[in-house]
């Protein structure tokens, strides 16, 4: 395996970079007059678990099948563990396909099922059946081999299909929304499942989802796409903690959103009430929309310091008594709306832990003071760039 050297571990042993897998670059898809993909761009390492994200009819699942060689890009190149894979068939490229619809044969058994790959390969009888057991028993359904798809719940057949996919040893996997067919528990389960059995094999993998909550929990990094563009490309805490635009905080998570001004390079005028947030280049008077998640809400009680708390010294500029207008219980915590003349006719969305709103004595019709976290509080140009 070729690798660079890109850094030195705490002891100063060299530290090799991931292997590049997979290179996509100024990819290009269009039906017609319409374009579905546009100028994508894209490096995924040996090993990771990628997922494109992003509202439906955004490219992800076109980008998907290109990859695949199921639906050839118009234009641009792609590099598959070092071989142009641009123009190539699918039945010669190396990838395992999961579809949403499992895609099963149902007049197959489920032994049969996971061996026909093997089979059209020229593996031997012997070697066909022992692989077929040894995946069986992976996707922990070693005792389902001889019954036939339909005697299966949803989820087993999603198991089912990972095993096919994965048969041959493919370097790369494909999957397409493969948990959207399931109910929500069992998609949690699943989801745990089959990041479990990606990090025991290494396989390179895609997953396509419309669900962030899946994207979050499952991706090393996630790819957020929209009109055929990626709009950001990051980790999971970066695309949630730190969204590149407007349509990335929006799309992923709460978010408040408030018309506003730039008073500075890192400071939003809210309705004639300065604060500070983070870095965000716009000149000062530029419209702007300031953005913050309901989470990054900090609740201090009345006044600049909480009851019994001395040591909490609130930044003046973003702190502000508000009414509290609703307390809704949602289980582990509270969403509270919160009114203030600064956020103009919108109400504030806040997330208070059960124990800060007992701590607080919090309720419906109170007032309350809250900090507006500085390192959370973002703005964004009316054309929903974030700039840094």
């Amino acid at each position: 395996m070729q690798t660079n050297i890109l850094s030195q571990d705490a002891a100063g042993e060299a530290v090799p970079s991931p292997k590049l897998y997979l290179s996509i670059k100024n990819l290009w898809k269009a039906f017609g007059t319409f374009l579905a993909l546009k100028d994508i761009s894209l490096d995924i390492h040996e090993g990771e678990f990628i997922c494109f994200l992003g509202p439906s009819g955004c490219g992800k699942t076109t980008l998907l099948r290109a990859i695949a060689g199921l639906d050839l890009q118009s234009q641009g190149s792609m590099t598959q563990d070092g071989q142009d894979v641009s123009t190539l068939p699918p039945s010669e490229r190396d990838f395992g396909i999961v579809f949403q619809s499992y895609a099963l044969f149902p007049n197959l058994t489920i032994e049969k099922n996971i061996a026909f790959g093997l089979e059209n390969i020229g593996r031997g009888k012997a070697e066909i059946d022992a692989r077929v057991q040894e995946l069986l028993a992976l996707v922990g359904l070693p005792d389902q081999g001889k019954k036939y798809p339909a005697q299966l719940s949803g989820g087993q057949q999603q198991r089912i299909a990972l095993a096919r996919a994965i048969a041959t040893n493919p370097g790369l996997l494909l999957l397409d929304e493969p948990l959207s067919a399931l109910d929500a528990k069992v998609r949690v389960h699943l989801r745990h499942e089959i990041k479990e059995l990606q990090r025991k094999l290494g396989v390179t993998t895609i997953m396509v989802t419309h669900d962030q909550e899946e994207a979050l929990a499952m991706a090393d990094r996630i790819v957020v796409m929209n009109h055929g563009i990626i709009e950001q490309v990051g980790s999971p805490t970066q695309v949630y903690r730190h969204p590149s635009s407007l349509f990335v905080a929006d799309f992923i998570g709460e978010m408040n959103q408030f018309p506003a001004r730039s008073a500075g390079e890192d400071l939003i005028d809210l309705g004639g009430t300065i604060v500070k947030g983070e870095k965000h280049g716009l000149p000062k008077g530029a419209p702007i929309l300031a953005a913050i998640r309901p989470e990054d809400i900090i609740p201090h009680g009345m006044g600049a310091r909480s009851p019994g708390a001395e040591d909490i010294i609130i930044t003046p500029e973003n702190a502000v008594d508000v009414e509290v207008r609703e307390m809704e219980f949602l289980g582990s915590f509270w969403r509270c709306r919160l009114h203030h003349d600064m956020f103009g006719t919108e109400d504030l969305i806040a997330d208070f832990s059960i124990n800060a709103v007992r701590r607080l004595g919090l309720e419906e019709g109170g007032t309350m003071n809250i900090e507006l976290d500085r390192k959370r509080l973002l703005g964004f140009n009316l054309e929903g760039c974030h700039n840094d």
